[in-house]
């Protein structure tokens, strides 16, 4: 695969004054994007611009880039607070001996980097940073099979990082030092009358629609059905003034399609709809090419049914989709934050009367045999585990027991304890005082920056076709941390300002449904129809031989727990589909 941005260089050369100069001119960047000038170098792409307006500058019209390299010589690495929009970019600077790299809030533009201290490459691509031996990194596997993607900054390679979201690095003669340039600040005591935030909400969702149309004859957009999607496509209708096309995934299977409400949504705004059906056979065909085509294993099993999507786009004359990804993440959208507040609650119990309740709850307890009383310790049990872990409660591979999962030899290799301290981490960087804006930005990290938009991301660029998320604007996002926080979650009604500020705009029955998006129904499928079933089968035995996970557990799951439970182990049958099949492409 192809990377977009990329560079090497020898920093020893960099940081010699009598060198650096020549380094300079005979550095070579690959981008959209490039300037340089006598000791600057900078490459970007994505679509970034400056908050203020475009620089003044001397001369003709100038691109971005050049644009960036006056702003670096004036702000220094403070030029990503005059940032807007995705970008990932790069800055070598032979007068002040460093390079400079940074993506944008969400990583929707990713930067993957390797340093040895004599050494620096970069690309937007893990397995594109030139110089790397490609030994891979058994607790990145491990990460992959607890979170069915890799969070950053940990990648598949040893030796390779990513940069989480709203992250840059500096690389000077002290070394690499990573840091977030947007600082995760929620204003929860600004209050404004709805019908002024209801009118800037709608104008800044239609700015944000027009930003990403301009430039293209034919931009479409997903179409699940949800708010975010419908609200996306009947914008760009308005916006564009006529039929916007389109595209839905439909699946024949009970319980996994939600074409009627794409349909629903496609009638109201009068878009040019356009269906498509996934089948085990697309799946056949497809898994190994949309495994593969990952820089990293990634397990969201949206993705295939998203390529599908943007392939039939991309056949269809767009140049580029809209995605409506951000609306559940930054106005609170997604269930388990109306859960999380009803076991919130048992945290504010006094402490010792929570000492005196816990006995009871523990599996020897003769109250978890009581009809009734067990469901109530069950609560207890759930709820007394602090966040973020309570998030996990039910992780698949923790649920199932790394030790009858894993192999032994693999096992010595990783911290279980990892992903939790990860999360920690990351639950940290958010001290805003309400539970609903701590998930929010957790979810921006593990739901949005690692999982969902690699996920829109892989797919579009698999299929050819430019994408956008008009929900993740950088004026919309500001937006969204201003609102109090019970308009996001109003007791436990979802995402309530988010619908109320477009009731009318969109249908009643979309705003009353419940969210489901692209999910895939493997399971079922792998056992139902005997050829899908087999692809599984021959994955997990060659992962078998791998000494990853136990033959005895591959077996067990193929044979008896898959058949028993689709739906639940189908999950774990994906992942280690994937896995495998990223593997081999790897020749490994």
């Amino acid at each position: 695969m192809k990377d977009r941005l990329s560079g090497q260089l020898d920093l020893a050369a960099l940081f010699d004054p009598a060198a650096a100069p020549r380094l300079i001119e005979s550095l070579t960047l690959r981008g959209d994007d490039v300037a340089r000038d006598a000791d600057v170098l900078c490459t970007v792409v994505g679509s970034p611009s400056f908050k203020d307006g475009r620089i003044a500058s001397v001369g003709q019209p100038v691109g971005f880039a050049c644009e960036l390299l006056h702003a670096w010589r004036s702000s220094g690495v403070n030029v990503t607070a005059r940032l807007e929009g995705a970008y990932a970019l790069a800055i070598v600077d032979s007068k002040r001996g460093c390079v400079f790299l940074a993506v944008d809030r969400f990583a929707i533009e990713t930067m993957c980097y390797r340093t040895d201290g004599k050494t620096l490459a970069f690309s937007d691509r893990a397995d594109c940073v030139q110089g790397c031996d490609e030994e891979l990194d058994p607790q990145a596997i491990f990460d992959y099979l607890y979170f069915h993607m890799i969070p950053a900054p940990r990648t598949i390679f040893r030796q390779v990082r990513r940069l989480p979201a709203a992250h840059a690095v500096l690389i000077d003669q002290h070394g690499a030092r990573e840091a977030r340039h947007w600082p995760l600040h929620f204003d929860e005591q600004h209050r404004q009358p709805f019908a002024a935030a209801r009118a800037t909400f709608r104008d800044l969702i239609r700015t944000g629609v027009a930003t990403e149309v301009a430039g293209h004859q034919r931009v479409g957009a997903f179409l699940s059905g949800g708010t975010d999607s419908s609200t996306v496509a009947g914008m760009l209708c308005q916006v564009s003034g006529k039929p916007a096309p389109a595209y839905s995934i439909g699946f024949d299977a009970e319980g996994y399609d939600e074409m009627e409400y794409a349909r629903l949504a496609a009638r109201h705004f009068g878009c040019e709809h356009h269906e498509y059906y996934v089948t085990p056979a697309d799946l056949l065909a497809s898994i190994p090419a949309v495994a593969q085509h990952h820089d990293q294993p990634f397990g969201n099993s949206s993705a295939l049914p998203a390529y599908y999507c943007a392939k039939i786009a991309q056949a269809d004359g767009c140049t580029k989709l809209l995605a409506g990804d951000g609306g559940d993440e930054l106005f609170g959208g997604n269930s388990r934050y109306a859960m999380q507040r009803v076991f919130d609650f048992y945290q504010a119990l006094p402490q010792g009367l929570r000492r005196r309740i816990e006995p009871l709850c523990e599996d020897h307890s003769p109250l978890r045999r009581v009809p009734g009383i067990r469901q109530a310790t069950g609560y207890v049990r759930h709820a007394r585990v602090p966040m973020p872990d309570r998030l996990q409660s039910f992780n698949l591979i923790m649920g199932l027991g790394p030790a009858s999962v894993l192999t032994a030899d693999f096992l010595a290799q990783i911290d279980l304890s990892e992903p939790s301290r990860h999360m920690q981490a990351t639950w940290n960087e958010c001290q805003a005082p309400s539970l609903i804006n701590r998930m929010l930005a957790y979810d921006w990290r593990y739901t949005l920056a690692d999982s969902d938009l690699p996920k829109v991301r892989g797919a579009t660029r698999m299929a050819g076709i430019a994408v956008a998320y008009p929900l993740l604007a950088d004026r919309l996002t500001d937006f969204s941390m201003s609102l109090p926080p019970d308009w996001k979650l109003r007791r436990f009604k979802l995402r309530w300002f988010f619908k109320e500020a477009l009731r009318g705009f969109l249908p009643d029955e979309i705003l009353a449904k419940k969210k489901k998006g692209f999910g895939l129904p493997f399971g079922v499928w792998a056992t139902r129809h005997p050829e899908l079933r087999k692809l599984a089968e021959d994955s997990l035995t060659s992962l078998a031989a791998r000494g990853i996970v136990r033959p005895d557990f591959l077996q067990a799951l193929i044979t008896r727990h898959l058949p028993e439970h689709p739906g639940y182990y189908g999950e774990m049958v994906w992942i280690l589909t994937m896995l495998e099949h990223w593997l081999r492409q790897q020749a490994r």
